[in-house]
């Protein structure tokens, strides 16, 4: 059963077609009733639609025989271009909308912060109702990287701590818990990271949260604590990204050093490349430290970058989105009265 967009404009094309490693199939037992995931996309104006498609082929491809619905939402606080607020307006529907509604879950995407402190964020109180909302009104939130950031320090005050360098690449990671979301999943997951910031094991430890991955090299990965009739599923790293995502990021912050919005030259992600990829970038960062200006772009070797990324973390991805759906269908409250896969519109 393929996943909808309930979306105010038309599907977008790129969303249309099933992720080219299928889905996991369902269990046996009869699916009697469809989800509806609400995605409170936050990510900025470039990443926007990026974001929207790899949810979208990420529960497509966990969600198997059990039909889901996606909403798409937006945080009216979150400053935008002109370009984006217009195409917002013609697929997503307001944060006001989602807390008027009924849904099953709801995912929250992060944002890159422009201020020393979370709280002075504009979209800060917004942000912050939605977790209220979603304790209450939700089977589960599911809150990635930044938004994963806010909501302990919202909840419980565990402060982020800033890191000396970016935590940016691939890294393995332990499983440490036999929660039902980790449900036939490896001992050694892959993960992507990207981020600037670190939650402590042992902050979130005291405060009742449940550590589920970790890596030795990119700490916490993902999180779990159950809000009210909510369970809280925090990530720090990025199942959702697909294989180019990181290589699409380490290209940006090469234009902008090159554009000296930025004064260091970045760091490759980490168990990204392999050793053939890793010379090809020494060799192009001694051009671009020497001749450092973007028409030096024309010769960043992409083709051969990108022939050679792995989309390592994916089954593993699925797994965990796979077992979070079935959650959502063991634990939601008055499950007769919820949408059905017929339906369309706004309930």
């Amino acid at each position: 059963m393929p996943v909808t967009i309930g979306a105010r404009g038309a599907l977008d094309s790129r969303l249309a077609s099933l992720d080219e490693h299928g889905p996991v199939r369902a269990d046996s037992r009869a699916i009697q009733r469809s989800l509806t995931v609400a995605l409170l996309n936050n990510m900025p104006d470039p990443a926007l639609r990026d974001t929207e498609s790899q949810y979208f082929n990420l529960l497509q491809a966990a969600s198997g025989e059990i039909p889901v619905r996606l909403e798409l939402y937006s945080l009216s606080q979150i400053p935008r271009s002109e370009r984006a607020q217009d195409y917002l307006k013609g697929r997503y529907y307001d944060v006001r909308d989602l807390l008027a509604s009924r849904v099953d879950a709801v995912i929250v995407t992060g944002n890159e912060p422009h201020q020393p402190q979370l709280e002075q964020e504009p979209y800060w109180g917004a942000l912050v109702e939605v977790f209220d909302w979603a304790a209450s009104h939700t089977t589960s939130a599911v809150l990635s990287c930044l938004a994963a950031h806010a909501s302990v320090l919202y909840c419980d005050g565990v402060q982020r701590r800033p890191l000396d360098t970016k935590c940016f690449g691939v890294f393995e990671h332990q499983r440490l818990s036999a929660h039902p979301l980790m449900r036939d999943t490896p001992e050694l997951i892959p993960f992507p990271h990207s981020r600037w910031n670190d939650l402590r094991k042992e902050d979130l430890a005291s405060c009742g949260y449940t550590v589920l991955l970790r890596s030795t090299t990119a700490g916490v990965n993902m999180f779990v604590k159950r809000r009210g009739r909510s369970l809280f599923v925090h990530f720090q790293g990025h199942p959702e990204y697909v294989a180019e995502t990181l290589f699409t990021e380490y290209r940006r912050d090469v234009k902008r050093f090159l554009r000296r919005e930025r004064e260091v030259y970045p760091h490759p992600p980490h168990g990204y490349f392999n050793a053939v990829a890793i010379e090809l970038l020494e060799q192009f960062r001694k051009q671009a430290l020497s001749k450092r200006h973007m028409e030096i772009m024309e010769s960043f070797p992409e083709a051969d970058l990108t022939a050679s990324l792995e989309h390592s973390w994916h089954s593993s991805s699925v797994r965990i989105y796979r077992n979070w759906l079935e959650y959502l269908l063991r634990n939601a409250a008055d499950a007769p009265s919820r949408n059905t896969v017929a339906q369309v519109g706004r309930p």
